[in-house]
C-alpha cells in the first residue's frame, strides 16, 4: 500500500508537536472554522438520510465521515470538538430520547483516536485500521455499550452480541472507506490549509541592500 506523504507528514508517532493542545490554534483559520462548518452540516444530513437504525440499540451510517475528515486534517484535538458539538446539533435538529451528555463522550474520544492515528500521518492501511478498530472497541462496543446499560438497565448480554457482530462487519468497510477518502482530501483539501499558514519560530529580517 502506497502511503501519501506531504511536508504536512511526521513519521513519529508520539510527536509532541503534531499532539498538541496547541492545534486548537488552526481554529482561528477563518477557513478552517467555515470548514468545519460545512462538515457539520454535511454531518447532519448524513444522520438523516444514510442512517440504517436496526432495534433501538443498533445504528448503522455514514454519519462520523465528516468527523474522521476534521480530525485528519485538524488534529485530535479538535477532532475532539468537533466530534462533541456535533453530536449536541445532531439531537437538536433530530431530537432520539432524552440527551444524555454521556453519549457526546463518545465521538468526543473517537475525534480524539482518528486524530491520533491519522493527523499528519502516512496514508496507509495499518493507520486506518487500528483508528477504526479502537473507536470499535473503546467507543463503540465499551463505552457506548456501557452508557446504554446505564441508561436503559439492559443486561449485556441481550445487547453485546448483535454489537459485536455489526463493529466486526463495519470495521472492514469502514476501512476501505478511509483508504479511498483520504488521500483525495489529503491530495485536494490539506494544500488549501497549508498554502495559508504561517510560518512558526522566530523571523529573521534582512536589511535592504542599497
Amino acid at each position: 500500500m502506497n502511503e501519501f506523504l506531504d511536508s504536512s507528514t511526521n513519521s513519529n508517532f508520539f510527536n509532541k508537536e503534531r499532539l498538541s493542545p496547541k492545534t486548537m490554534n488552526q481554529l482561528t483559520d477563518t477557513r478552517v472554522m467555515v470548514f468545519c462548518g460545512v462538515m457539520g452540516a454535511i454531518a447532519v444530513v448524513l444522520s438523516s438520510v444514510a442512517t440504517i437504525k436496526i432495534g433501538d440499540f443498533l445504528r448503522i451510517g455514514f454519519s462520523s465521515i465528516p468527523n474522521q475528515i476534521v480530525a485528519f486534517l485538524f488534529g485530535p484535538w479538535i477532532g475532539m470538538i468537533f466530534g462533541g458539538a456535533m453530536d449536541i446539533v445532531k439531537f437538536m435538529v433530530h431530537p432520539d430520547g432524552q440527551f444524555n451528555f454521556l453519549f457526546t463522550l463518545v465521538p468526543m474520544v473517537s475525534g480524539l483516536i482518528y486524530g491520533f492515528f491519522l493527523y499528519k500521518r502516512p496514508i496507509n492501511i495499518w493507520n486506518i485500521f487500528f483508528a477504526e478498530l479502537l473507536v470499535k472497541i473503546i467507543c463503540n462496543l465499551g463505552m457506548n455499550t456501557y452508557f446504554i446499560m446505564l441508561t436503559t438497565g439492559n443486561a449485556f448480554k441481550a445487547i453485546m452480541l448483535p454489537r459485536i457482530i455489526t463493529n466486526a462487519g463495519k470495521l472492514p468497510c469502514d476501512v476501505a472507506i478511509m483508504l479511498i477518502l483520504l488521500p483525495i482530501v489529503n491530495k485536494i483539501l490539506r494544500p488549501e490549509f497549508e498554502s495559508g499558514r504561517k510560518p512558526h519560530g522566530n523571523v529573521v529580517c534582512k536589511p535592504k541592500k542599497n
